[in-house]
């Protein structure tokens, strides 16, 4: 089994950092479940980075990922995230651009399993557009996968990692809680045992005047920042795994 992930931070692994600060993620989880149910060994790509907007997710790391040797049997995809967060988003485009990537895919008979990326929206300054065009790429997405022949693993409408204590201190990326949840459910539809991550209710979010304002602070500042001067999260970043690396089973 070789299996690639392209995508963004979400797929990179943004917010759940291991000890040295690298990005684990749910990809990570996934590779090493997959190896600790397969019969074969299990090779593992990762091209994802942060920041990354949709179209070159689908011109470049799609096409990188299908030009490894041996190709990958098994691809996830996602992004969206980023564009949807831009004044003046053209969803029609993004579909679009989703449309082309599931067809090339699948098309060139590796499997696909398409991720939708969790709902920010109840925590984020204009959270309710997010949601919104969250639901209609989402929608769209359904769609695509139908007439393809590709999976989706729905984790905008997965209500329990909407909670708190799955998303990092930003509002905008899961925690390491979120992507244990993310990689259960991605297991579960590729018929591996096991079940989603569930954590416990835990304390109440803070919501209170200085704790919001620590939050404008720290994070939505600098993002206002960077796309006034142009900047990604993700400029001069290179993907985690660009080649086959053997994955050890969890």
């Amino acid at each position: 089994m070789r299996y690639a992930a392209v995508g963004d931070s979400f797929s990179e692994g943004m917010g759940d950092e291991l000890p040295d600060g690298t990005p684990r993620g749910w990809t990570d989880l996934v590779a090493a479940g997959l190896a600790g149910t397969a019969d074969e060994p299990v090779e593992y790509a990762n091209f994802a980075i942060r920041g990354r907007l949709l179209q070159p997710i689908v011109d470049d790391q799609v096409e990188t990922a299908l030009a490894l040797s041996p190709p990958p049997t098994l691809m996830t995809l996602n992004g969206g995230g980023n564009d949807m967060m831009r004044p003046g988003s053209d969803m029609p485009q993004l579909v679009g651009l989703l449309d082309r990537a599931i067809k090339r895919v699948t098309e060139a008979g590796v499997r696909l399993v398409v991720i939708s990326g969790a709902d920010p929206g109840d925590r984020l300054p204009f959270g309710g557009m997010i949601r919104r065009r969250g639901e209609l790429l989402t929608t769209a997405t359904i769609e695509l996968v139908e007439r393809y022949g590709a999976q989706l693993v729905d984790v905008f409408h997965d209500v329990e990692i909407r909670r708190a204590p799955y998303w990092s201190a930003d509002r905008l990326h899961l925690n390491a809680n979120g992507h244990r949840r993310v990689a259960g459910l991605v297991l579960t539809a590729l018929g591996r045992p096991g079940t989603a991550h569930v954590v416990d209710p835990g304390p109440a979010e803070s919501r209170r005047v200085l704790a919001e304002a620590k939050y404008y602070r720290e994070h939505v500042l600098p993002w206002v920042t960077r796309r006034l001067r142009g900047q990604s999260s993700g400029d001069r970043r290179s993907p985690k795994y660009v080649d086959w690396t053997p994955i050890s089973p969890a």
